[in-house]
């Protein structure tokens, strides 16, 4: 959530990131009319308060010097002043919480360094490493991979839970389970973060917390009976570990990693990537979340990166990393690097990774503060968030990238401990 402050002191500001964002329909204009109308209606408030106060101090007086009938026309103004007073905290009531909403519905700046276009054809590659690999043979994509191996059963997925499901069987299922592992150990050994295990639902101010809700709430998994919520990823219920929280200095940063399934109803893709396992209701997501102090922000965003790329250079799978424009950011984002791998089967990039910084963004909505040093005023934190990696597309390109002629799929090298076989054969 943005300062009001920045809406009351810049509001062109905040008007033109909302042109470069696309974000038309960002409620900026009821906001700064609602906050304008709150400020009004406290100080009406406070000035029949102080008539109030001034003319029950004559009512006193009146009384006793025997001024009775005064006394009671005294009086009747007064109830009158209390039944306006009492009709504006009503308004203000509202007020407030129609501007809480308008608040919730306005996108993160984006810093001034994030390149201003109008969708993802206007991202910008940043750097492409390793060089596409060169087969002997057609290489085949994964969904055909996987049904010859016999390690991806889309038929008994869909018999299952309907479209967009699938099973992962024998090796297919070591071979998910190994790139987790993996990718746990190398964040924890590696990178110095802290594994958590959360719980894969969450309460609705968790889901605001991060800037899921109200927005997003169509693309959502939610148990009505008991009022919970699918995670959409294990950024929701890390980031407000430490909601309504204020930490010490000294405890920053907080680097966490954790594995969760995803679930998300895909209500904005529909009719996309319809074949294999590349877009699904149900993933798994190895995901870092860290909460940092504000002047380390940008190069905590560096590091988050390159921990990412870590887990690419080490599969020795081509990938590229691309910052989003304006256009193409997130809701929370204030800047974005999207990581991915190349898929030979498939023929495209696939976005195995998002690294984000929110600035202050989602410690407003959730509450997340630290405590520069000891008395000092509490300020927001920054928080940030990245895939290390997502599955299962990064499966998908272990397997179009290793695949041999005769249809059986090389494990990477630092994956072979993990899955104690050389190859993936039927």
């Amino acid at each position: 959530m943005l300062d009001i402050k920045l809406l009351r002191e810049n509001p062109d500001l905040v008007r033109q990131a909302m042109s470069d964002l696309q974000a038309t329909d960002a409620p900026v204009e009821d906001a700064i009319r609602l906050d304008l109308r709150r400020r009004e209606i406290l100080v009406e408030v406070e000035a029949m308060k102080a008539d109030r106060n001034a003319g029950s101090k004559q009512i006193g007086a009146l009384m006793r010097e025997g001024r009775r009938e005064e006394a009671e026309t005294q009086k009747a103004q007064m109830a009158a002043i209390g039944e306006d007073i009492a009709a504006l905290e009503t308004e203000l009531k509202q007020v407030d919480a129609d501007l809480q909403w308008a608040m919730l519905n306005i996108p993160n700046l984006p810093l001034p360094n994030v390149p201003v276009g109008v969708d993802d054809s206007e991202n910008v590659i940043t750097r492409t490493v390793g060089d596409l690999p060169a087969f002997g043979f057609e290489p085949r994509p994964h969904w055909e991979l996987g049904e010859s191996l016999d390690i991806i059963d889309f038929e008994r997925g869909v018999k299952l839970s309907g479209s967009r499901f699938y099973v992962l069987k024998g090796l297919g299922a070591h071979l998910q389970r190994a790139l987790i592992t993996w990718m746990l150990d190398m964040h924890v050994q590696q990178h110095g973060y802290v594994e958590v295990y959360p719980p894969f639902v969450v309460r609705e101010e968790a889901l605001v917390g991060t800037g899921n809700l109200p927005k997003f709430g169509d693309n959502l998994y939610r148990d009505i009976h008991d009022d919970l919520w699918l995670i959409p990823t294990a950024e929701v219920p890390v980031t407000n570990l430490y909601r309504d929280e204020i930490l010490d200095a000294e405890q920053l940063p907080i680097k966490h990693v954790a594995f969760t399934p995803c679930f998300r109803r895909e209500q904005m893709s529909a009719g996309k990537d319809t074949r294999g396992i590349k877009r699904g209701h149900q993933f798994d997501k190895v995901e870092m979340v860290k909460f940092v102090t504000p002047e380390t922000g940008r190069a905590e965003l560096d590091l988050l990166i390159d921990n990412a790329e870590d887990i690419c250079r080490a599969l020795e799978i081509p990938y590229r990393v691309v910052q989003m424009c304006t256009g193409d950011l997130s809701f929370v984002a204030a800047a974005k690097f999207d990581l991915e791998l190349w898929a030979p089967g498939c023929g495209e990039w696939l976005e195995v990774s998002s690294c984000s910084l929110f600035t202050d963004f989602q410690a407003r909505r959730a509450n997340i503060r630290y405590r520069p040093e000891p008395g000092a005023r509490p300020q927001f934190v920054y928080t940030l968030n990245g895939s290390g990696l997502a599955l299962p597309r990064t499966v998908i390109a272990v397997l179009e990238n290793y695949q041999q002629a005769d249809g059986s799929v090389i494990v990477p090298d630092v994956l072979r401990p993990y899955m104690g076989v050389d190859v993936i054969s039927r």
